[in-house]
């Protein structure tokens, strides 16, 4: 059976217009028969990356925090949606905080095979374009996305309820992708550069990246 996990990165809780769409997105992946589960981004103890590289080295984080868990759940999810209103033209500070703490998994390339997508939120402007970044941090780990909904709310708060719909839809599309394995031959060529990008880094510092160069070689990537 398909398993999605949802992240919303807002910090209003139940009261999250983000939070919504990541539940609407939910609900229609559930009509294709997957399960999912939600995090609220911003009740975790997460630490701030310090770029300390002991992850490359040795697989661990120097933090021990929720981060840890919540990194579990996502390995063992076949899908990953990411959700998080416009904050100053990005996403909030709390989804940032989990981004910066995938260094290893984008070193190794650890969400290959799996599928994703991302919704968002604003008030006035660059909901599309922090779908976009969202969707472009789950390609650089591997995942492949099957698209998005942002919604610029300011104008006209009822668009909720419009958007509430495509998100329903989106989580059918990313469901039935999911299911049926389905190819997006321009992204796996994104896939293939990306890891022939990693590969390279990680050979080269294969004499200090001691686990990750461990990692590719059991992989059979080397």
């Amino acid at each position: 059976m398909v398993k999605l996990l949802g992240l919303s990165g807002s910090p209003r809780g139940e009261e999250s217009r983000t939070l919504r769409l990541v539940n609407a997105v939910m609900q229609g992946a559930a009509e294709t028969g997957a399960r999912y589960e939600v995090v609220d981004v911003c009740a975790l103890d997460i630490e701030f990356c310090i770029g300390c590289g002991i992850c490359y080295e040795s697989g661990e984080c120097i933090h021990s925090d929720d981060f840890l868990l919540l990194f579990e759940k996502m390995m063992e999810a076949d899908g990953i949606v990411l959700g998080s209103p416009v904050y100053i033209n990005s996403v909030t500070a709390q989804m940032k905080l989990v981004f910066d703490r995938l260094a290893d998994a984008i070193h190794c390339q650890k969400f290959l095979g799996k599928y994703g997508c991302s919704v968002s939120t604003a008030g006035g402007s660059h909901a599309q374009e922090v779908v976009e970044y969202q969707n472009s941090i789950l390609r650089i780990l591997g995942a492949t996305t099957v698209g998005g909904v942002g919604v610029v709310l300011g104008p006209d708060p009822t668009l909720l309820s419009v958007a509430e719909k495509q998100a329903s839809d989106l989580g059918v599309a990313l469901g039935q992708a999911i299911s049926g394995n389905i190819r997006y031959p321009d992204q796996e060529l994104q896939h293939a550069e990306m890891k022939a990008r990693m590969r390279a880094l990680v050979t080269a510092n294969k004499d200090s990246w001691v686990h990750e160069y461990t990692y590719w070689k059991e992989k059979g990537w080397l």
